[in-house]
C-alpha cells in the first residue's frame, strides 16, 4: 500500500501539507480525466509494443486509488462496494473500460476519480 500511496501524490491525487501530522493525508483536486486513464488502460491489449508500460500505468492508478479507498474505509464488508478477491486491479481494469464505453461521450470527460468509483459502484456492489 506504501508505494500506492506514494504514487497518488506524485500524481497529483493527494497532497500531504507539510504542517500536516504524520500518517494525514489531504484529498486535492486532479484534472485527469476518465479518457486519459482510459488511453493508457485500452492501449495495455492494443499495443504489444507498449501494452506493458500502458498496463502498469493503468493499473498502478487503479491500485492507488483502491488503497486510498481500503484506508479509509470506503470499500469491503459493511459498504456498497466489494472487490473481487482475486486478480483486483485487471477485473477493476476490464470493468472501467466497459463503463466508459457505455456512455463514452458523456462519460470521457469525468474525473477519473468519479469514473472509478461509478465503475466500482455498479460492477462490484456488496451482496446483501
Amino acid at each position: 500500500m506504501r508505494f500506492s500511496l506514494i504514487f497518488l501524490i506524485l500524481s497529483g491525487l493527494l497532497a500531504v501539507p507539510a504542517a500536516a501530522a504524520p500518517g494525514s493525508v489531504l484529498l486535492i483536486h486532479s484534472n485527469y480525466t476518465a479518457g486519459e486513464l482510459l488511453s493508457p488502460c485500452q492501449e495495455a491489449d492494443n499495443d504489444a509494443r507498449w501494452g506493458q508500460a500502458a498496463e502498469i500505468e493503468c493499473e498502478q492508478y487503479i491500485i492507488g486509488y483502491i488503497d486510498a479507498l481500503e484506508a479509509t474505509g470506503a470499500v469491503g464488508e459493511g459498504t456498497d462496494i466489494c472487490l473481487p478477491a482475486q486478480n483486483t486491479p485487471d477485473e477493476v481494469r476490464w470493468a472501467f473500460m466497459r463503463w466508459v464505453h457505455g456512455a463514452f461521450t458523456k462519460r470521457k470527460a469525468m474525473m477519473a476519480a468519479e469514473a472509478l468509483m461509478e465503475t466500482l459502484k455498479q460492477d462490484f456492489p456488496c451482496k446483501k
